[in-house]
């Protein structure tokens, strides 16, 4: 069974920096892709950036390309989201997720298309 935890959120001033975690268990996670989603209140689930656990693909929203990095640690079966420059909109419950096809272009940052999901952590921006 696949399981998805999320840590690292908390509250941080505009301009800070912020680094968020996914710890990945339950499979071998070779031919998938991950991805980090964000939820701010009222609002829809968003997609934030996506890499491939077996090559070094990645692809990001631009609300946060040149701010944001995603990165994965293969040994250990983790993922990160280096955040930096945080702004008080980039204020949401963070979560990770997981698709079973890595090879994914079209839908890639809908959320349907992801199996997994971690319980989220939330991330605050003050002004």
């Amino acid at each position: 069974q696949v399981q998805l935890v999320e840590s690292g959120g908390g509250l941080v001033q505009a301009g800070g920096s912020l680094r968020l975690s996914c710890a990945a268990s339950g499979d071998t996670f070779r031919n998938y892709a991950m991805g980090w989603f964000r939820q701010a209140p009222g609002k829809e689930r968003e997609f934030v950036a996506r890499i491939r656990w077996s090559r070094p693909w990645t692809s990001y929203a631009d609300s946060v390309k040149g701010r944001f990095t995603i990165s994965r640690d293969n040994a250990k079966n983790m993922v990160y989201l280096e955040m930096n420059s945080l702004k008080p909109e980039d204020t949401a419950v963070y979560f990770c997720a997981a698709d079973d096809d890595e090879t994914r272009i079209f839908g890639m940052r809908y959320a349907q298309y992801y199996t997994y999901w971690g319980q989220g952590t939330q991330v605050t921006v003050s002004s």
